[in-house]
This record gives C-alpha cells, sequence and structure tokens, in this order.
C-alpha cells in the first residue's frame, strides 16, 4: 500500500540506532505514525522538528502496519518557533490536543487551523484567539460541541454573555442573571453579534471556557491529565499581553 499527503510534524522518537518514528498531522489522513529510516542523521534530523511542513509518501504490506514515511521538507520553521516561548509551548500544546483524536482519523480542518496558528504564534492575541477556537473545534470534533449562537433559554441572538456548565449553551445576560454565580463567562471575542478582537481579560476567559469542558468531557473520562504545554502557553500568551498593555 502507499499514498502521498502533506502535514505539520508533532513529534518524532528514536527507534533503534539511526531511525526514528515521526508523528504526523496529514491533511487526509489524519495524525499518523511512520518509520523513517535514518530519521536521527544530521539530514533527516531537523526536518522532523514539531511545526515543519513536510511532504510524505507512506509505504507499507498492509494498512494496519506501522509504515515506512519517505519525509520531504515543504518549510522548516521549528527554529524560529523555538526562539519564542509562546511558540514553543502552542506548538507542543496543539500537538498534544490532537493526540486527544482517533490516529489516522482525518481532520483537513484541523490541520489547517494548526498551521494559521503556526503563522500567528508571534502574535500572542491573534495566536491565543485561534488557539481557543481551535479547542472550540476540536471539542466539537470529539463529540461535545458547544452552541455558541443563541441563549438556551429565550433563543436569543444577542447579549450572551454566559455558558451554561452543564449543557454547553449560551445564555443571554437576561436570562442567566439569577444563576450567574453558576455560569462560565463567555467572552466577547467568541459572540458572533459583536465581532470584538481578544484582549487579555477575553482570552482568559475563553482559556477558562474551553478547558473546562476538555477537563468535563474528555480528561476526566479518560482518566488523563492535560498536557503542561497548554498552562505553559496561557501563561506564556497572557504574560505577553500584559507586557504589551504597560509597554
Amino acid at each position: 500500500m502507499e499514498w502521498h499527503d502533506e502535514g505539520i510534524v508533532l513529534g518524532m522518537r528514536r527507534h533503534g540506532e539511526t531511525s526514528a518514528i515521526a508523528e504526523v498531522m496529514t491533511l487526509a489522513h489524519g495524525r499518523h505514525l511512520g518509520l523513517v529510516r535514518g530519521g536521527r542523521s544530521r539530514a533527516l534530523r531537523p526536518v522532523l522538528q514539531p511545526g515543519n511542513r513536510v511532504a510524505l509518501t507512506w509505504r507499507a504490506r498492509l494498512s494496519e502496519h506501522l509504515g515506512e514515511f519517505r519525509v520531504e521538507p515543504l518549510s522548516q520553521r521549528a527554529g524560529l518557533l523555538m526562539q519564542s516561548a509562546t511558540a514553543l509551548h502552542g506548538m507542543r500544546a496543539m500537538a498534544a490536543l490532537l493526540r486527544l483524536l482517533p490516529e489516522r482519523d482525518p481532520h483537513r480542518h484541523l490541520c489547517d487551523a494548526v498551521e494559521v496558528i503556526i503563522a500567528h504564534l508571534e502574535d500572542p492575541a491573534t495566536a491565543g484567539e485561534l488557539f481557543v477556537r481551535f479547542e472550540l473545534a476540536l471539542l466539537n470534533e470529539l463529540g461535545f460541541g458547544l452552541d455558541l449562537a443563541r441563549c438556551a433559554a429565550n433563543g436569543s441572538a444577542v447579549n450572551l454573555v454566559y455558558v451554561s456548565p452543564k449543557s454547553g449553551r449560551a445564555v443571554s445576560k437576561e436570562a442567566g442573571a439569577p444563576y450567574a454565580d453558576r455560569m462560565l463567562a463567555l467572552p466577547d471575542f467568541l459572540r458572533a453579534d459583536l465581532n470584538e478582537a481578544a484582549d487579555r481579560p477575553g482570552l482568559a476567559a475563553g482559556f477558562r471556557l474551553t478547558g473546562f469542558f476538555l477537563d468535563r468531557h474528555v480528561y476526566e473520562p479518560r482518566g488523563i491529565k492535560p498536557d503542561s504545554a497548554r498552562e505553559s502557553f496561557i501563561t506564556a500568551t497572557l504574560k505577553a499581553l500584559e507586557k504589551q498593555q504597560t509597554a
């Protein structure tokens, strides 16, 4: 069997003396592993760093086998990502989140989203907003999507300021007022009626929102803990925004 695809390197681990097993989020074949012969060589090791975009040829005798990758670099940006704490933690956090998906399950729009986020990791406000939206898309792919378009109580599409922790649906200010202390905040940048850019308080609320539902629906049922890279990315992003505001 053989296929050709493109993707973003998520990680690599050594295999034997000279080879490596590469983990790549591909466009058409999902998160996929493959053996790269000579992957630890001076020529290939820089290519197999997280964040790089590569062209792949995968070969195996049977579809269920690990198979072998032939890898060619398309965009080598791992070196640039390592120069920024926000970028480095962001790439690691996205890789950890993508590992929550079944292996070889196609999610092209998530692969495209990672590409967009990588391109904006040097801008903490934009990267933070895109990351929150990425987590919302991931929750949706896992079957736990949030409904942030209309109020769960009255159907209104405006003045949505809360999210119900039980249903994952938006709630208007009027309908949610009696239960405000039990609600999650819906940041303005996620409200369709406002079209606002994310700011530091909004991003903090957005990270709390997605983190709550990831914990509830994904991490706790699976008996696993969130990867520390997510919290490191959040801390680095909010710290960078604070510096920008005080500069």
